[in-house]
């Protein structure tokens, strides 16, 4: 998959695309229904396919304080667009002059200077431009223009639920990973470094890797049946995301225990995936209390990986 970051990188002189545009964060199984799309249609033409994106994400720049926390992190997300068969992937950088552009301003000013479209897929409740003013209807009409075809793809209900980005969030902050799990197609997961610890974990006969997550934390508080990947291995694994209060904890961490591994893991970098919630975090009064519970919790992802394989999406 090429990358372009940036209108002014993009060539001047590229053949015409099959292309989509939005934010897709977390390329979910509704994501991913429009660039199958997308892909399929460009074979079908015998050209290439191009996702149009944006950084940061726009709620980020026109309304701060209610900036999304993103579902995947920029090497997550640019893995799973480069699974989806995309040939393309234009970057753009979305500040407040491109906020401020219409719709119409958008595709005749800015994209239409280096990007050529044989045919637009995007959701049917795509908006675009200044306040998001500009919708599907008038997509069509740009795209009537400008000689290229426009398809509006219906969205994907799984369990009664319509995916989206918002949906997921609403998923993992409501302590239901399973639920976003099934929108997403795949687990929810955080990666980052194992960073050193208090040692508390070992000394409950229960060691933990401490991770440094380079993704915003979406989930509620609480433990969790995880799959921990550390390199090429995958390890069946608890983790705990929360304050420790019994401890008096106050910063949020996440701290996982693998199952099956004893090794010393400092500074490598894992990915942790989660697959179920187990509890609420918890204040115990002795250490001892603790300790008995998380041989709990340990025996009931036991339980939960006797019926389920490793990597399973």
């Amino acid at each position: 998959m090429n990358i372009w970051n940036g209108i002014d990188s993009y060539p001047d002189d590229a053949p015409a695309v099959v292309g989509t545009i939005g934010n897709y964060d977390g390329v979910h199984l509704g994501h991913r229904a429009i660039l199958r799309e997308v892909v399929d249609d460009a074979e079908r033409r015998g050209v290439g396919s191009l996702l149009v994106t944006f950084s940061p994400h726009p709620v980020s720049v026109v309304a701060p304080d209610r900036r999304p926390q993103m579902l995947q992190n920029r090497g997550q997300k640019l893995e799973s667009l480069g699974q989806t068969g995309l040939s393309d992937l234009l970057i753009l950088e979305f500040d407040e002059q491109l906020a401020a552009l219409s719709g119409e301003t958008f595709f005749d000013r800015y994209l239409a200077e280096r990007v050529r479209f044989a045919a637009l897929h995007v959701g049917e409740s795509f908006r675009f431009g200044h306040g998001r003013g500009g919708d599907l209807a008038l997509l069509r009409e740009i795209g009537a223009r400008r000689g290229f075809e426009v398809d509006g793809v219906s969205a994907v209900e799984i369990d009664g639920h319509v995916i989206s980005s918002t949906a997921i969030r609403l998923a993992l902050a409501g302590g239901d990973p399973s639920l976003a799990r099934r929108m997403l197609g795949r687990p929810y997961t955080i990666a980052g470094e194992v960073v050193e610890g208090d040692g508390r974990g070992r000394r409950l006969d229960c060691p933990t890797a401490n991770v440094d997550p380079n993704n915003d934390i979406l989930l509620l508080p609480g433990v969790y049946v995880t799959e921990t990947r550390v390199i090429a291995n995958r390890f069946p694994s608890v983790t705990n995301v929360g304050v420790r209060p019994t401890f008096d904890g106050k910063t949020l961490i996440v701290e996982t225990h693998l199952l099956e591994c004893d090794d010393d893991l400092y500074h490598e970098a894992i990915e942790v995936a989660f697959l179920e919630r187990i509890r609420d975090e918890m204040r115990f009064d002795h250490a001892n209390q603790l300790a008995d519970q998380l041989a709990r919790d340990r025996a009931a992802a036991l339980a939960y990986f006797q019926n389920q394989s490793l990597g399973a999406p």
